[in-house]
């Protein structure tokens, strides 16, 4: 439902009380600040009461939100990851609705996330017992499988993908670095070895043969391998100034996080020190301008702050400042065969959370074009559409002798954001082409799709022996 819809009234009690207790307010306080009673906000946090025009204008305006994220959002990624769960075989006789799982996610995040986790279980379990692994369910040794990448990937997501306090750390180091007057990579090197006694070298690739980076704290040495290109290598630097100089900052948000155990945890604290490595290289406020100057051009962008592609579009989507949002993008990354080994998202995410990305959207075709960037406009099974570009990239410099490594990295928004971007210049974008894509094959409801390689559970299969469909698996339409 839109905010301006002037057909149904506007009930947000869930998100208005979830609101007010991150904010930390009393009922009291937020009256206060929206210019209502107290008694008021309490039939508003209870939907006896829509909330008006008025009041999401004063909401704005107080805690600078966009009016947007107090929406009922179908496709959020509560609601999404829910439906994917609801879509199940088991679940196929119950008939729920799309705005009942929307409306349940709304009012209940965290037990969504809840029986997400648990469905996820359940899958792995399977799949353990079907490669004729132990602890079968009727045992009733039915374990949760939670992975720390999944963990990670779920609770850095439910940050939205942005983290204040990292961003406040990396301007105060940056104005720290800059103030010496050098090239990132040189002043980086003086203040590990200046404040922390730590030397850089560069080794061959045979003395770190299965990595790109070590640090020997006991010699305070750090190694960097040769095959780093020079983007690789000033991340490495900028990572270990982010472990050493804000360490403590790092323990305490990864203490705050909770994560179930010590591998998890360790994981966050990598990805922290990674998320303020790239904020250190490409600092808020000068990526931002950036960014908007020249239409989110990546490749400018990328050698402006010395970074590579990838790390460029990665820091696409955390600009999501109060004040100085960027375009909501959506970023995964995508080996030759389809697994995704990472998945981002600044704003809607169009894509399974337990499946690959959809084969006819053309990140795929990147392999067979390396290097060069490719759009393409796509239309979701629900009407929504999405601009994306997708290019390979090189993680290391490659051996002549060694095996192929590239990857795809796929960037995405909301069509409506497409005309601020320096790519989609040219096309039309009010009646534009559009490839229809889905979610996982055994969700997605998109008949006669050639590339389907399997039969959605949530629908019958009409095979005969009279008639050859272009799709393996012909379903029926209800």
């Amino acid at each position: 439902m839109a905010l301006g819809s002037t057909d149904r009234k506007l009930f947000l009690g869930a998100r208005l009380k979830r609101m007010r207790r991150e904010l930390g307010h009393t009922q009291t306080r937020m009256a206060e600040d929206l210019g209502v009673s107290p008694s008021y906000l309490n039939l508003l946090e209870r939907n006896q009461r829509p909330v008006t025009a008025q009041v999401l204008l004063r909401l704005a305006e107080a805690y600078d939100i966009d009016l947007k994220s107090l929406s009922s959002d179908p496709e959020s990624s509560h609601a999404t990851g829910l439906s994917e769960v609801f879509s199940d075989q088991m679940f196929r006789d119950l008939g729920l609705a799309r705005h009942e799982i929307a409306e349940v996610a709304d009012a209940a995040p965290g037990v969504s996330e809840a029986i997400v986790r648990l469905y996820r279980a359940y899958l792995d379990q399977r799949r353990i017992v079907d490669l004729g692994g132990v602890g079968r369910p009727e045992d009733g040794t039915l374990t949760q499988v939670v992975t720390p990448a999944d963990w990670v990937r779920d609770y850095i997501q439910a940050q939205k993908n942005h983290f204040p306090e990292l961003e406040d750390a990396a301007d105060a180091l940056t104005q720290a670095l800059t103030g010496e007057g050098q090239e990132f990579a040189a002043a980086a090197r003086e203040r590990l070895a200046n404040k922390f006694g730590v030397q850089v070298r560069v080794v061959p690739v045979e003395v770190l043969p299965e990595s790109v980076r070590r640090f020997d704290h006991h010699r305070k040495r750090l190694f960097l391998s040769e095959a780093l290109t020079g983007p690789g290598r000033a991340f490495s630097l900028a990572f270990q100034l982010a472990m050493l100089e804000r360490r403590d900052l790092l323990e305490a948000m990864a203490d705050r996080a909770a994560p179930a155990d010590r591998p998890t945890r360790t994981l966050l604290k990598v990805s922290l020190a990674n998320y303020l490595a790239a904020a250190i290289l490409m600092p808020y406020a000068a990526f931002y301008e950036a960014a908007e100057r020249t239409a989110y051009d990546i490749e400018l962008m990328r050698v402006r702050f010395g970074v590579s592609f990838e790390q460029a579009c990665h820091r696409l989507t955390t600009l999501s400042r109060p004040g100085a949002r960027g375009v909501p993008f959506f970023m995964v990354r995508v080996d030759s065969a389809g697994n995704l080994s990472k998945r981002f998202a600044g704003g809607a995410f169009p894509f399974s959370r337990f499946g690959g990305a959809c084969p006819r959207w053309n990140i795929h075709s990147t392999f067979r074009q390396p290097r060069r960037i490719l759009t393409q406009i796509i239309e979701t099974p629900d009407g929504q559409r999405y601009f994306t570009l997708a290019r390979t990239v090189a993680r290391v410099a490659r051996p002549f002798a060694a095996e192929e490594s590239d990857l795809a990295i796929g960037m995405g928004c909301e069509l409506k954001y497409a005309e601020r971007l320096v790519y989609s210049r040219g096309l039309d974008l009010r009646e534009p082409a559009a490839t229809g894509v889905g979610p996982a094959c055994r969700i997605c409801e998109r008949p006669a799709c050639p590339q389907r390689a399997a039969a959605p559970l949530s629908r019958t299969l009409t095979i005969d022996d009279f008639t050859k469909s272009i799709t393996p698996y012909p379903f029926a339409s209800t």
